[in-house]
Parts: structure tokens; C-alpha cells; sequence
């Protein structure tokens, strides 16, 4: 089971390198890839809606749940803080936003951080929802995969406008898909003992590290580019996730 953990995290982590392969060897258009970036908002945040959120409630009760949903956005937000000063305000833009080395040194392994805690909350998640009857959340797992792909792709996409290397590039994907899927396992190895509290609070969480990413770089990306279409395309990425929460469920 813990090997199966980590397989799901580390499909789910994948697809970071299939958006970052778009982005390095394909040239895609800038409102094409900020509508990718609303519609994968949208099944986020309809995911940790109806999965996590829903899940941590009637799992650990109100207070565990509204705890760690602040406390995660809380970190979240002080570590992103923190590598916004080195140089990893941008991250996920795929525009001429992300310094190069010369214009910021340091901010290659702020960004490569920066996205580590973009996507570790996400993949720890794939791992607590198979602590209950040892099936993944299909739902989870998809939402998070089709998330990943226009992360992947943007922020590739500003990297190799800041003239990082390939190797640089998707050595970096590479080594966060990786750890998505030691993320899931530890996920379901560790959090075993724990009681129902405990396990609805790191749900929470996760829930609240990745409502505050949304909001302080994917969304800004979407609505820059696709400005008044940013919403409504936000609103079909929820609704396809909440028709596949419904229809999994």
C-alpha cells in the first residue's frame, strides 16, 4: 500500500514535466496558457472544496478542520513571502517576469523551493486519502494531475524566457515529481497512527497551502493574460471537478 501511495504521488507530480516538455519544446501562445492556468484554479479549488475540506469536516469536526486551513495558508504565505525577497516572486508566470541568475543571484534555488512548496501539500493528500479503506481518491489524484500541467507549462515557460537551462528546467520538475511521490507515501506511512484529528487538520492544511498558492500565482497569471475570460474559464475548470467528485463519488 505505501508503494501504491507513492505511485499515485508521483503520477500526479508527472504531470509537471509533461507542462514543463510543452513549454521548453513547443511554442505555446500566452493567452493559451493562462486559460490552461484558470481552468486548473478552477479544479483546485473545487477539489479542495468537495475532497478536502468536506473530508477534514467530517472526519476531525469543525475546529481541527479551521485550524490547520488557517495554519496552512498561514505557512504558506510566510514562506512564500520569504522567497519572493530571493527572487521566486514569479515562479509560475510564464511571461519575462522570472530573473535570470545575473539579475538576481540566488533565485534559481528560491524558484526550484518555490515550487517544492507549491506542490509537496498537494501530493501529501494523495497519500491521507487512502488511509481510509486503502483506495486512492481517484478525484484527488485527477485534480491534481490536470492542475499540474498548466504549473508545469507556465512556469517553464518563464524559465526558459530567463534563459535557464533544460537541464536546469526539468531537472527541477523532475525532482518535484519525484518528491510528490515520496510526499503521498509519507503521507500514508506516517499520518497511520494519528488520530481522526490529526489527519483532518494536515487535510485542512493542505487545503488552505493550496487555496493560497492559487490566489498568489496561478489566478494573478490567468487573469493577466486572459483578463475577462480568466473567470468564466475558472468557473468550467470547477465545474468539470465537481462533476467528477460527484460521478466518483
Amino acid at each position: 500500500m505505501w508503494a501504491l501511495a507513492g505511485f499515485w504521488g508521483l503520477v500526479a507530480g508527472g504531470a509537471l514535466l509533461i507542462g514543463a516538455a510543452f513549454a521548453y519544446f513547443v511554442h505555446v501562445p500566452q493567452r493559451l496558457i493562462a486559460g490552461v492556468m484558470a481552468f486548473g484554479s478552477g479544479v483546485l479549488i473545487s477539489a479542495l472544496s468537495f475532497e478536502l475540506m468536506d473530508e477534514a469536516f467530517r472526519q476531525g469536526g469543525f475546529d481541527s478542520t479551521a485550524i490547520g486551513f488557517l495554519g496552512g495558508a498561514t505557512v504558506y504565505t510566510a514562506v512564500n513571502w520569504l522567497l519572493e525577497k530571493r527572487g521566486a516572486k514569479h515562479r509560475k508566470r510564464s511571461g519575462g517576469h522570472q530573473p535570470s541568475e545575473q539579475e538576481h543571484a540566488g533565485s534559481g534555488l528560491a524558484i526550484a523551493v518555490g515550487a517544492l512548496l507549491d506542490g509537496v501539500p498537494e501530493s501529501i493528500v494523495i497519500g491521507l486519502s487512502m488511509l481510509n479503506g486503502g483506495a486512492v481518491s481517484r478525484v484527488a489524484v485527477i485534480a491534481i494531475f490536470l492542475s499540474n500541467i498548466p504549473e508545469g507549462l507556465s512556469s517553464a515557460a518563464g524559465m526558459k524566457k530567463a534563459g535557464r537551462s533544460a537541464g536546469y528546467i526539468f531537472g527541477i520538475w523532475a525532482g518535484i515529481a519525484l518528491t510528490s511521490g515520496i510526499a503521498a507515501l509519507v503521507g500514508y506511512t506516517v499520518f497511520q497512527g494519528f488520530s481522526d484529528e490529526v489527519i483532518a487538520a494536515t487535510t485542512a492544511v493542505a487545503a488552505g497551502a493550496i487555496l493560497a498558492m492559487l490566489a498568489d500565482t496561478m489566478i494573478p497569471e490567468a487573469f493577466e493574460v486572459a483578463h475577462n475570460f480568466a473567470g468564466l474559464i475558472t468557473v468550467t475548470g470547477f465545474l468539470a471537478a465537481f462533476v467528477l467528485s460527484k460521478l466518483g463519488g
